[in-house]
């Protein structure tokens, strides 16, 4: 397979960047070249909800900049991604279709839960060192301009991702509001992370992480400088205090001169650095480790592993399975439950393959799905289809886009009430036509998979799909009395074959004799 020349292009709330890489699979991914512009559009949202027509026009002229470098260096490919400046923005649809008109570069919105998983993929591509830090118990701490995300680890497996609204920007602004002299800043800053982070501990946090993982455009660079002096590549937190007394001490020019950062980057530096700190102290961590990775790097690895140039160490999907689990296992979902329904829907699903004409990303939407299916009993068992919905679009799901939420929380929805048909379904949420057939056709294989353990007593125990002429042949293995699941079947079989145009029928493969037992 030839070289590919790919581009990556980051629209921030602070400054737009753009990484060219080589990416081969003999030499792997190669950044070739490095583009940074400084433009500040979060503070138009965060104080305003809009993104200002100046900001547009500065940025539609850095966007033709960087579409002449591309040319030149033949770029095959390219992703463009906006985050919270333009996520938040009220004007936000309409801006982007100017900006694709005037520069030809169409840029897509990131969820926040993709941004911080391509903030993720970056750092795993570090193979050894990530894999060596997650193994002993690590947090990755993603600061971005709008928000902060934890994410924590325990024995190699990403155990949970919270998002808070803390980042340097917006805590900027609350300090510019606030209308206090500098000297006050540190106080104030701290008052206003621990009232956040004291719920956060509250509610998430069970364990002590040893290490934390660095992700930001401030702190990072300065933790990387010293780095590479450091024992490991590992600095630890005595540095990062010592870091912000001098920012606290030291007038901002000095420090500028010392640190070599333009001076308007000191107050977020210290912004930044304060976070981090707090959140070292809050899970008992002592080393750090800046990969200085950046979100153009996860873009990047994301497209080389979708184009099957290079392949991933990490199993990235299994995070995301394991995030669900928990999640569910937060709103007291039983876990052999879920796993019963994960088992028989998935079995549908691969044997139907030549039918649903869905791919990998669409099971892994019916294995969420299947996992999260009953979550709103937690809230009301009457209520239980609109309270799923509700938790499922309240709760963020590292990986998955909010058209993806969308996706899911009809499914878990529509897995316990009737259906509702398109027109009707399209005023309440803001699926397309192919987004609706997804949770169709994914709803009709949770309905049968919820029919077969209508009793929620786990009583399959094995079950084998085969598909014939029009009818898809359901045989399980069973020790238990199936009457009532047999007799409910109907229900959840009419809607299945209203979608595939298939009848599913049950065939009893009794447990104990096929074990050479008597009954």
């Amino acid at each position: 397979m030839a070289v590919k020349t790919f581009a990556a292009i980051d629209v921030g709330s602070y400054e737009i960047s753009m990484k060219i890489y080589e990416i081969s699979p003999k030499h792997g991914m190669r950044e070739i070249d490095h583009l940074r512009r400084s433009i500040d559009m979060g503070t138009d949202t965060y104080t305003t909800g809009k993104l200002s027509y100046e900001r547009v026009d500065e940025l539609c002229r850095i966007l033709k900049e960087f579409r002449t470098f591309m040319d030149g260096y033949k770029v095959v490919g390219y992703q463009a991604y906006g985050t919270s400046a333009f996520r938040e923005a009220e004007n936000a649809v309409i801006l982007l279709d100017q900006i694709n008109t005037r520069t030809g570069i169409r840029i897509v919105i990131l969820s926040n839960s993709e941004q911080r998983f391509f903030h993720y993929k970056a750092v795993a591509f570090k193979e050894e060192i990530f894999t060596g830090t997650i193994k002993s118990g690590a947090a990755i701490i993603d600061i971005g301009s709008g928000s902060i995300q934890i994410s924590l680890f325990e024995d190699d497996t990403l155990v949970s991702t919270q998002n808070l609204r803390l980042g340097v920007l917006r805590l900027r602004e609350h300090l510019t509001h606030l209308d206090v002299v500098p000297s006050q800043y540190e106080a104030l800053l701290n008052e206003i992370i621990d009232s956040q982070l004291r719920v956060y501990k509250k509610l998430y946090l069970n364990e002590t992480y040893k290490n934390v993982i660095i992700v930001d455009d401030y702190i990072s660079a300065i933790i990387i400088k010293r780095q590479k002096k450091a024992a490991k590549g590992k600095s630890n937190k005595l540095m990062l205090e010592e870091l912000l007394h001098a920012c606290n001490t030291t007038p901002i020019s000095e420090l500028a001169r010392i640190l070599d950062v333009p001076e308007e980057n000191i107050i977020l530096l210290q912004i930044s650095g304060t976070l981090l700190l707090r959140i070292m102290e809050m899970v008992g961590a002592e080393f750090i480790w800046a990969p200085g990775t950046t979100l153009c790097d996860g873009v990047a690895y994301d497209y080389a592993e979708k184009q099957k140039i290079i392949k991933p160490s990490h199993d990235f999907e299994q995070d995301i399975i394991t995030c669900t689990r928990n999640i569910s296992k937060r709103y007291r979902g039983s876990k052999r439950r879920g796993d019963t329904m994960e088992m028989i829907s998935l079995t549908i699903f691969d044997s139907l393959k030549k039918i649903h004409g869905m791919g990998k990303r669409e099971r892994l939407l019916l294995r969420l799905s299947a996992l999260l299916h009953d979550c709103g009993k937690y809230i009301s068992i009457v209520n239980l289809p609109e309270c799923s919905y509700g938790i499922v679009m309240a709760t963020e799901i590292i990986g998955i886009s909010e058209a993806e939420q969308i996706i899911i929380a009809n499914i878990v929805k529509y897995n316990h009430q009737d259906f509702d048909y398109f027109d009707h379904f399209a005023e309440q949420d803001e699926l397309d036509r192919t987004s609706y057939l997804i949770v169709a056709k994914l709803t009709a294989i949770l309905r049968v998979a919820n029919g077969l353990d209508r009793s929620n007593r786990q009583k399959v125990h094995d079950i084998k799909a085969a598909l014939k002429e029009n009818e898809l042949i359901l045989t399980i293995d069973t020790d238990k009395d199936i009457a009532l699941e047999k007799g409910l079947f109907e229900y959840s079989s009419n809607f299945f074959e209203e979608v595939f145009s298939i009848r599913p029928t049950i065939k009893r493969r009794d447990f104990l004799s096929q074990h050479k037992y008597a009954d």
